[in-house]
């Protein structure tokens, strides 16, 4: 079992930035794909963000390309979402991802292993 909590939630205003936390641990052996989703009630979940082991290689989605940054500290057992230049369509509950069965990243909900709890990241006008 591996358990995500991520932390950094809260309130931010329009153009404000905000960093997101997720502490890994469990059977931390294998060496995942982390990432993030959000999702608003009503919708579905979306991918947002994805790094692979090494860190070499992030994916992220247009939607967020060029404004938020996906980084890991694997001493720390910590991923982390930089949030800039936020816009009131941020506006949702993140949520910390792992895929165990890939190093290399990824951008399909479906391949998703392990989910945190998620966090609340509300951006006003």
């Amino acid at each position: 079992q591996v358990q995500l909590v991520e932390s950094g939630g809260g309130w931010v205003q329009a153009g404000g930035a905000r960093r997101l936390s997720c502490a890994v641990s469990g059977r931390t052996c294998s060496s995942p794909a982390m990432g993030w989703f959000r999702q608003v009630p009503g919708k579905e979940r979306e991918f947002v963000a994805s790094i692979s082991w090494s860190g070499s290689t992030t994916y992220y989605s247009d939607s967020v390309k060029g404004r938020f940054t996906i980084s890991r500290d694997n001493t720390k057992n910590t991923v982390y979402l930089q949030m800039n230049s936020l816009k009131p369509e941020d506006t949702a509950v993140y949520y910390c991802a792992a895929d165990v069965h890939s190093s290399l990243g990824f951008t399909r909900l479906a391949v998703i292993d392990y989910w945190g709890q998620g966090t609340q990241v509300t951006v006003s006008r």
